[in-house]
């Protein structure tokens, strides 16, 4: 049964961090890798998804004086955030960042990692243009993410999450764990409709990839 999304992490809420620092390829790694993409000089931050924070720790060592601003949609991850990295500035909001405004040209540079996989592609156009107004002009969004190879695993993907909400009638629109991952290639694609011009893969192990998506000081009036 497909469980709902905040619902998932409380229930795994204990062995998280070590879950994903040991046993999830490329993703211990690919914090170090995010740290590295932050742009020179950045003092804002969006952090999307940020559950316990598991990339901050390599973004402080970057830029300790970070104020980060972190959305993720379970309070027991978002406490354990805090604990972690009492003393910070740190703005955490309890919800959902999906139809959330994040303001205009509000932050230096935003990041995810290893949440954005579970949208289809409509949601994710519509939450990367959001990014783009917010990211300030010169500013980066950093994501790391589960990728797949070809078309024909993702539309795979798609179709099994499909089949399993009409099967179990769950509503379009209600958050579920389900991975629905994306090529590179369209990952790139929906970042580029969304205003950014600079995108690239920057790093990959296994199927974890960093990508990075430029804002240039010209880009302040696209969509």
């Amino acid at each position: 049964m497909l469980e709902k999304m905040d619902e998932f992490f409380i229930a795994r809420l204990d062995g998280y961090d070590e879950h994903m620092l040991r046993d999830v390829e490329g993703v211990a790694e690919g914090y170090v890798e995010l740290a590295r993409q932050l742009p020179e000089g950045a003092r804002t931050l969006l952090d999307l998804g940020c559950g316990t924070g598991l990339e901050l720790g390599e973004l402080f060592k970057r830029c300790p004086e970070l104020a980060v601003t972190g959305i993720d949609l379970t309070r027991a991850m978002l406490d354990k955030l805090g604990e972690k990295y009492a003393g910070k500035p740190l703005e955490l909001i309890c919800g959902s960042y999906l139809g959330r405004d994040f303001g205009e040209m509000a932050f230096d540079a935003a990041v995810s990692f290893e949440t954005l996989h579970h949208l289809p592609h409509n949601e994710k156009r519509a939450l990367y243009k959001r990014l783009f107004r917010a990211i300030k002009p010169g500013g980066r969004y950093i994501e790391g993410d589960y990728i797949v190879d070809t078309q024909a695993e993702e539309d795979r993907w798609f179709a099994e999450s499909a089949r399993l909400r009409a099967e179990q009638g769950i509503p379009d629109g209600e958050f579920v764990h389900f991975d629905t991952p994306c090529t590179v290639e369209n990952q790139i694609l929906l970042l580029r409709e969304a205003g950014f011009l600079g995108v690239s893969q920057v790093w990959r192990s296994g199927n974890t990839v960093v990508l990075a998506a430029e804002k240039g000081e010209a880009d302040a009036g696209r969509p």
